[in-house]
């Protein structure tokens, strides 16, 4: 794991450096501080440190820089979404800051997080790799933010709606989360010159991880707490959201509610009911589940370092603590 750790930070560092290179604060100066708000908090950079994984198990000798402006392009758009999803949720904090409509306003919010999605296309574009691959890129991660809004649509509806199935609930999720995890891997086999056979495998194990990692998310917002998670705990519930674990709960005879969750004491006492009727296992093992599936899938590349490193950093995905 250390190994993963160091290389994971290199990736990081130079994704965090082409970040400052394509996104300045230039006049109207307020508006790009509250673009880069989130992005200067921090974060992972999984989406475009995956994206670089992607382009290396198919071409070991690419050359990174040439492919930094697409990694930079799909954390972009990751970020236009937190955006936008704060302001829906009614989020106040966020990476244990304040969220940028809390800060600014929600009609500058929105605007902050629009400048992210333009941002994204124009910095995509300065990757240097066939103009065909960047073609097909820039496609990819045009749908993938249809996907994104459909997902969000999706999931804004199955709030308080008992008659989500498991169906309902992975489609919106694949589609909400794991279609930009899915966009960032095959964009890196696209500019890797993978095969086709190569960039449909990785974009499948990306929907996996992708899916993974949400359920993982759903439960981490159970049982971690405000000061590692970075944001309150127990939204889903409050809000309503239909989680797979809520989805299990239910077919067990477990009703739970907003209305029913008003002190810690209560989030206390639900949690411990969904413990007990084995739902967050229920979600965790599914997670499991599906990313064997995916993996299964990477078959049709060789084995090799960075492809080992993927699948580690998959396994940390649906197993993260915060």
């Amino acid at each position: 794991m250390s190994s993963l750790s160091h290389n994971f930070d290199k990736r990081k560092n130079l994704i965090d450096k082409a970040l400052n290179d394509f996104v300045r604060v230039v006049f109207p100066e307020e508006l790009y501080r509250a673009a880069r708000h989130l992005i200067e908090a921090g974060g992972k950079r999984l989406r475009p440190s995956i994206l670089l994984l992607g382009a290396q198990m198919v071409q070991p000798d690419i050359a990174i820089d040439a492919i930094l402006p697409a990694a930079v392009s799909v954390e972009l758009i990751h970020n236009f979404t937190l955006i936008h999803d704060d302001i829906m949720d009614a989020d106040a904090t966020r990476r244990s800051i304040e969220t940028v409509h809390t800060k600014w306003g929600v009609s500058e919010g929105i605007l902050a997080g629009d400048v992210l999605y333009a941002k994204a296309f124009e910095v995509l574009s300065y990757t240097r790799k066939e103009p065909e691959d960047v073609i097909k890129c820039l496609r990819l991660l045009s749908k993938a933010c249809s996907h994104i809004c459909e997902g969000q649509w999706l999931d804004i509806t199955f709030e308080n709606n008992k008659n989500v199935s498991e169906a309902d609930y992975l489609d919106m999720v694949q589609k909400k989360t794991a279609v930009l995890y899915a966009a960032s891997l095959a964009m890196g086999g696209i500019l890797g010159a993978g095969t086709e056979d190569e960039v449909n495998a990785l974009w499948d194990f990306g929907i996996a991880m992708g899916i993974g990692f949400q359920i993982r998310d759903d439960v981490l917002d159970l049982i971690t707490p405000y000061e590692v998670l970075g944001k309150d705990r127990a939204s889903d519930l409050i809000e309503g959201k239909m989680t797979l674990i809520m989805i299990h709960a239910l077919k067990q005879g477990i009703m739970l509610g907003p209305s029913k969750l008003t002190a810690e004491d209560e989030i206390d006492q639900a949690i411990e009911a969904l413990q007990k009727a084995g739902s967050i296992e229920y979600a965790m093992e599914k997670a499991r589940e599906l990313l064997q599936v995916g993996k299964a899938r990477l078959s049709v590349i060789a084995d090799s370092e960075v492809k080992s490193e993927l699948l580690t950093l998959a396994d940390y995905m649906i197993s993260r603590v915060y």
